[in-house]
C-alpha cells in the first residue's frame, strides 16, 4: 500500500515531537491522517454559555472563565476537594471537585477553561462539574516549548459567534495540547486530505456533502453549529460507502467470480411435500420461496440471507429449497449450531419427507467409529441426498457426492471462517443462512451488504402468541405458585439468571444460587437442572434431552438456551434480572416457550431500576417487551434505545463496521446511495484495478485491509 503525506508518522508533526509520541498513540492518533479523524467530541457556541454573574442555584450550566485562584481543600471525613474560582467579564465564581485533589497539579493560575455542571449551594453558589476543559492554558508555563499559540485570555467578554470544541482527550494528552497540535497542522493536513477525497462533485451536490477539505475544516474549526452536522454527515456518508464497498466485492466473490449451480426443477419432490401438508404456506413463505427459487435457477450463486420471527416457519422454507437441489442432482447440506437441534431438525425433516425417495443423513460431531464412517459413507455415496450436522460437517475427512446448497441455521452462532468453509466447493453451492434474530432494514443493509436478504414477516394462522407480564420483585413468590400450578398439569418451565455465580460488585440473581433454592424450596420433590455455559458439552446435551422428553420439569439456566431447540412442553418461563437483557435477547428468551399448542407465558422480573437516563431507557426497553410479540418492532425499539454501537458490538467476527462517524438512525437516507454506487462500481469492476478506482481501492484497503483477507477479496 503506498504512503501519503497523512501517513507521516504523528511524532514529526509540529508540537508533538518524540516525548509526546507515546500519549499521542496510546488515544490511537498514530499517523497525521489519525489526527485529522480526531474531531471533536461535543461543541458549545457563545449563546449557550452563561455568565457568571447569570449562574443561579439549581441549574446546570456550561460557563467559562478563567481561573484566578486554586487549592485543594480537605475535609473532616478525609476527603480532598479540588475548589478554583473562575472570572469573567460579569464575576466570579467557586467550581469545586470532591475527590479530585490531582487537577491541582493540571488547572494553573491563567488558564481558561470551559466547565458544564450543575450549581449548588455550598458556602455560596457552587459549580460541581460533570466535565471540563482547558481553552486555553496560561501565556507563563514550566514547559517552554509548550508556549500557547495566541495571547492569554483576560476576563473579556466571549465574542458572539463563538464555538468552543472539546475533543476526547486524556490526562496524557489533555485539551489544551490536542487544540494546540491541530491548530498548528491543520492547514497542512486539508491541503493533503484533498487528494484523498474519492467523491466527485456531480456526486457531492446530489447527496448536499461537502468536499472532504471543507468538512474537516468546519469540523475542526466550525463557523457555525448548523454547520457541523453536515461536516460529519460527510465522514458519515465515507464509512457507509467504503463498508458497503467492502461488502460489495464479497459479494461479487461469492456470487459471480465462480460460477454457480442453475437448478432445474421437475416439482417431483417439491409438489409431493406441498401436497402434504396440513396446512398452507403463508403468503411471505410464498414470495421469500420465489426470490430463493429465482436465485437457484440462476447461473450465479445463491449468496441470500433468510430471516424471520421464531415461528415463522424459516426450516421449512429451507426444506423446500434444499429439495429443489435434490431434484436438480444435487445433495443439500443443513448446518446447526448444536447437536441436539441438528437431531430435532433431522427428525422434523424425516417426517416431512416421509415415502419420499430423499435420502436423510445426519453428521454431529459425538458420533464416532462406525457409527460416523456409515454416516460419512452415506453422504459422499451420494445415498444422503439431504444432510444435516454440526460443525462436524465442515471437518476434515467429510466429502459430499454433489453439495449443490448449503443452508446455515442460526448464522451468528458460527464464526465467518466456519460460515465459508462448507461453501468453499467445487462447484460452488448455494448459500442460504437463517437468522431468527429480527434486524431493521437499515442495520441489516449496514451489517449484511454482501448477502441479498429474504425476509418473512407473517406468522402462520392459529400460533397464540406468548403472553408477557411485568411482575414486581415483591411478587416473586407469587409468580413461582403459578408456575408450580402448571408443573402440576404436566407442563414444563424455564427459570433464566443473568450470571451464573454471585458477585459482590453486583447485586444479581445468579443461577447456581437460584438453582439450589428453587429445588429444595419453591420447587421441592420435582425434578430441576441447571444449565449454563460452564458444564461440559456431554453433560449440556444430556439434560437438554432429559428436558425434551420431558424428565427433567424445571430448566434453571443463563442465556445459554437463547437459541435452541423445540420443547413442546415448556410452556412457562421466568427472566429474572430482566433489566440485564437487551429486548432482542430477551426476545430470543422468550421464544422457548409456547412452541405447542398450549400457548406461553413469560413473565420478567426486572431488580433494581435506576433513576436517570439509563434507568428510564430500562423501563422503556421492558415495557415494549411485553406489549408486542412482534420481533421487528422489538428490534427497531432495540435500535432507537440501545444505538448501534452495542448491537454491531454484539456481531460475530467478521461481520463488525467499525462505525465511528454514521449513525444509522441519523444517516438512514445516506445508505442506499452508498450502497447503490458501491455495488454498481463493483459490477463494472470487480477488482477496482481501474486507473479511475486506484484511490477507492487505497482507501478501501486501508480501511478493511485485515476483513478483505478474512474474505479472500484481498
Amino acid at each position: 500500500m503506498s504512503l501519503t503525506p497523512l501517513d507521516k508518522p504523528v511524532q514529526f508533526l509540529k508540537g508533538v515531537g518524540p516525548r509526546r509520541t507515546e500519549a499521542f498513540q496510546r488515544m490511537g492518533i498514530v499517523c497525521a491522517r489519525d489526527l485529522l479523524y480526531h474531531i471533536p467530541r461535543r461543541y458549545d457556541d457563545a449563546s449557550t454559555i452563561t455568565p457568571l454573574a447569570r449562574v443561579e442555584v439549581g441549574m446546570d450550566v456550561t460557563v467559562v472563565g478563567t481561573v484566578r485562584n486554586k487549592g485543594v481543600v480537605p475535609t473532616r471525613s478525609g476527603l480532598r476537594i479540588f475548589q478554583a474560582v473562575l472570572q469573567d467579564d460579569t464575576g466570579i465564581l467557586t467550581c469545586a471537585w470532591p475527590g479530585q485533589p490531582w487537577l491541582d497539579r493540571t488547572l494553573q493560575k491563567g488558564d481558561r477553561i470551559l466547565v458544564t455542571g450543575p450549581v449548588r449551594f455550598f458556602h455560596g453558589r457552587q459549580i460541581q462539574p460533570r466535565e471540563h476543559a482547558v481553552l486555553q492554558r496560561a501565556p507563563k508555563t514550566s514547559e517552554a516549548s509548550h508556549t500557547t499559540i495566541s495571547t492569554p485570555h483576560t476576563s473579556t467578554p466571549t465574542p458572539p459567534g463563538t464555538i468552543f470544541v472539546t475533543y476526547p482527550a486524556s490526562e496524557d494528552v489533555p485539551q489544551w495540547v490536542l487544540r494546540r497540535v491541530i491548530s498548528l497542522n491543520l492547514k497542512q493536513l486539508l491541503r493533503h486530505v484533498r487528494d484523498e477525497d474519492h467523491l466527485a462533485p456531480a456526486a457531492r451536490r446530489a447527496l448536499a456533502l461537502p468536499d472532504l477539505p471543507a468538512a474537516f475544516d468546519t469540523l475542526h474549526r466550525p463557523p457555525s453549529l448548523d454547520r457541523v452536522d453536515a461536516a460529519r454527515r460527510r465522514l458519515a456518508y465515507d464509512e457507509l460507502f467504503f463498508l458497503q464497498l467492502l461488502q460489495a466485492r464479497v459479494r461479487y466473490h461469492n456470487t459471480r467470480a465462480r460460477p454457480g449451480i442453475a437448478f432445474a426443477r421437475t416439482n417431483e419432490l417439491i409438489r409431493a411435500l406441498h401436497d402434504s401438508l396440513p396446512f398452507t404456506l403463508t403468503g411471505a413463505q410464498v414470495r421469500v420461496l420465489r426470490e430463493i427459487y429465482a436465485d437457484m435457477a440462476s447461473p450465479h450463486r445463491m449468496n441470500r440471507m433468510l430471516q424471520g420471527d421464531v415461528g415463522c416457519g424459516k426450516t421449512l422454507v429451507a426444506l423446500f429449497a434444499m429439495l429443489l437441489a435434490v431434484e436438480g442432482g444435487y445433495q443439500a447440506a443443513l448446518m446447526a449450531p448444536t447437536e441436539i437441534l441438528a437431531e430435532q431438525h433431522a427428525a422434523r425433516i424425516r417426517e416431512l419427507l416421509a415415502g419420499l425417495p430423499c435420502g436423510v443423513g445426519i453428521l454431529t460431531g459425538s458420533a464416532s467409529g462406525r457409527r460416523r464412517e456409515e454416516a460419512r459413507a452415506r453422504v459422499a455415496g451420494g445415498e444422503a441426498r439431504v444432510v444435516v450436522g454440526t460443525h462436524a460437517l465442515i471437518q476434515e475427512g467429510v466429502e459430499f457426492d454433489a453439495l449443490g446448497l448449503v443452508v446455515v441455521d442460526e448464522q451468528h452462532r458460527f464464526g465467518v471462517r466456519q460460515r465459508l468453509a462448507l461453501a468453499e466447493r467445487d462447484p460452488a453451492p448455494d448459500v442460504l443462512v437463517m437468522s431468527a434474530t429480527p434486524i431493521p432494514r437499515s442495520l441489516a443493509m449496514a451489517m449484511h451488504g454482501d448477502l441479498d436478504i429474504s425476509v418473512i414477516d407473517e406468522l402462520p394462522g392459529g400460533r397464540r402468541p406468548v403472553v408477557t407480564r411485568l411482575a414486581a420483585p415483591e411478587k416473586r413468590a407469587e409468580v413461582f405458585r403459578e408456575v408450580a400450578r402448571r408443573l402440576d398439569r404436566g407442563e414444563q418451565a424455564y427459570v433464566v439468571y443473568p450470571v451464573i455465580e454471585e458477585s459482590e460488585k453486583a447485586q444479581l440473581r445468579a443461577a447456581e444460587t437460584e438453582f439450589e433454592r428453587l429445588r429444595s424450596e419453591e420447587f421441592a420433590g420435582r425434578e430441576v437442572a441447571l444449565l449454563h455455559g460452564r458444564v461440559p458439552g456431554d453433560e449440556k446435551d444430556r439434560i437438554m434431552r432429559a428436558f425434551v422428553t420431558g424428565e427433567i420439569q424445571v430448566l434453571v439456566a443463563t442465556t445459554v438456551i437463547e437459541v435452541g431447540i423445540d420443547v413442546a412442553g415448556a410452556t412457562v418461563m421466568v427472566i429474572e434480572n430482566a433489566e440485564r437483557f437487551g429486548l432482542s435477547q430477551l426476545h430470543q428468551l422468550r421464544g422457548r416457550v409456547g412452541r405447542g399448542d398450549r400457548g406461553g407465558l413469560c413473565v420478567v422480573i426486572p431488580g433494581e431500576v435506576g433513576e436517570g437516563e439509563e434507568g428510564s431507557a430500562t423501563r422503556e426497553r421492558l415495557e415494549v417487551f411485553a406489549r408486542t410479540n412482534d420481533g421487528f418492532e422489538i428490534a427497531a425499539a432495540d435500535l432507537r434505545i440501545r444505538g448501534q454501537g452495542d448491537l454491531f458490538g454484539a456481531e460475530q467476527h467478521g461481520h463488525g463496521t467499525g462505525l465511528r462517524f454514521a449513525d444509522i438512525l441519523v444517516h438512514e437516507e445516506l445508505l442506499g446511495p452508498a450502497r447503490e454506487r458501491a455495488r454498481a462500481l463493483v459490477d463494472r469492476d470487480p477488482e477496482l484495478t481501474g486507473r479511475e478506482n486506484a484511490l477507492v481501492r487505497l482507501v478501501l484497503e486501508r480501511r478493511y485491509g485485515e476483513r478483505l483477507k478474512l474474505f479472500g477479496v484481498g
